[in-house]
């Protein structure tokens, strides 16, 4: 099992993660991809459903930042994480990609024990694909592959929304 790290500011982690994915399903490989914080309706999720990925994510019409959420819609996202975290663990896959798993760590949303359970699972046929902007050290400490994406700049910082079919 190897276990990829994409993180930081920069565009273009689930970009990577996901692109990863769609290679290994030409390979023939099962692929699982669990979305946290993200409504699960963006371009990516249809392309990976379309290949025959198993997709999780936040239910529908949920917020995509966890600043606009509301305490309840918090909550609900925390139990479909678990959900979907114990469905990814249970199910027989090649490739498990837990994309924006660091913003649920950080805010506390996700069960570290189960996450460090799945992790400590020594498959040498399964790669674990993880991303986010500021995962916590020991994250770092048990990746095989460690990916930095920095912003040098974004139109986001000229007050550009996120666009669909590019930013999502």
């Amino acid at each position: 099992m190897a276990i990829h790290l994409y993180y930081g500011d920069g565009k273009g982690k689930t970009t990577a993660a996901v692109g990863l994915c769609i290679r290994a399903i030409g390979h023939g490989k099962r692929v699982c991809v669990v979305q946290f914080l993200k409504r699960g309706d963006s371009g990516e999720v249809a392309v990976l459903k379309k290949l025959g990925a198993t997709v999780y994510a936040g239910k529908a019409g949920s917020a995509i930042r966890v600043s606009d959420m509301t305490h309840d819609e918090l909550l609900e996202n925390s139990g479909i994480i678990k959900k979907n975290l114990e469905c990814a663990k249970e199910g027989e896959y090649d490739i498990i990609l837990l994309d924006e798993l660091a913003a649920a760590l950080e805010h506390k949303l996700l069960d570290e024990a189960l996450l460090k359970e799945i992790l400590s699972e020594k498959r040498s046929d399964r790669e674990i694909i993880i991303t986010g902007r500021r995962p916590p050290k020991w994250l770092f400490d048990i990746a095989d592959y460690i990916t930095e994406m920095k912003k040098v700049r974004h139109i986001y910082d000229d007050g550009v929304a996120a666009r669909e079919g590019i930013e999502y």
